[in-house]
């Protein structure tokens, strides 16, 4: 497969690369600043320099085409402002998912928050932040060009992995190691048999392909 990932050098995308290019996919990752493309050279993903806050639709596409997945796991990060919540956690899923329809690619894997929801209220950073991430999703979920499915995990740690996790419709609040998100978008990408679906993440007592699978129904 080749499968492009938005927000390529970002903490779970670089986990997911090293997952995805060790089964033999054929991995590009979209990123903002140049110094990061050695890291991605290093892992053996193709480094794409492209700032997903000024691009258009146009432009993302002509990197999309001819992939299999696209996974958006690009955010504004922990010390940003309300600003870039906009302009990255919504706008820049809403323009990679647009260039996706534009350039055919059907599988679409969107990594977002747990509590994103577009009618969030509140002024604070994190308020924006929620709310942005659920007027993306919801944007997503309109699309029906995409076998899209919406991930949604509780608080990240840079814990190691267990491989045992909770995936369903709703868990419940927890805690949930970097590299268990990972391995479940490895799993997720795959194939589409979770297509349609939003799915909230924590630890748990499920080993990941299992998990996945259950959800999807197999």
């Amino acid at each position: 497969m080749r499968i492009v990932i938005a927000g390529g050098h970002g903490q779970i995308a670089l986990r997911l690369e090293r997952l995805l290019v060790a089964r033999g996919d054929e991995v590009a990752g979209i990123i903002r600043k140049p110094e990061q493309a050695d890291t991605l050279r290093q892992l053996g993903v193709e480094p794409v320099v492209l700032d997903l806050e000024s691009a258009s639709v146009a432009d993302v596409a002509e990197q999309l085409r001819g992939a299999d997945a696209a996974v958006f796991a690009a955010g504004a990060g922990p010390g940003s402002g309300t600003a870039r919540k906009e302009t990255v956690d919504r706008a820049a899923a809403v323009l990679f998912a647009d260039a996706a329809v534009s350039a055919g690619v059907r599988r679409f894997v969107v990594v977002s928050s747990m509590g994103a929801d577009p009618t969030h209220e509140g002024d604070e950073v994190f308020d924006v932040y929620q709310r942005a991430k659920g007027e993306a999703d919801a944007y997503v979920r309109g699309l029906d060009a995409l076998e899209w499915t919406i991930l949604r995990p509780g608080m990240l740690t840079d814990d190691a992995g267990s491989g045992l996790v909770r995936l369903e419709a709703h868990t419940g609040r927890g805690p949930i190691p970097r590299d268990d998100v990972a391995a479940v978008l490895a799993e997720l990408v795959e194939g589409s048999s979770t297509a349609g679906l939003t799915l909230e993440l924590i630890s748990g007592p499920v080993p990941v392909p299992v998990a996945v699978k259950a959800v999807a129904g197999e």
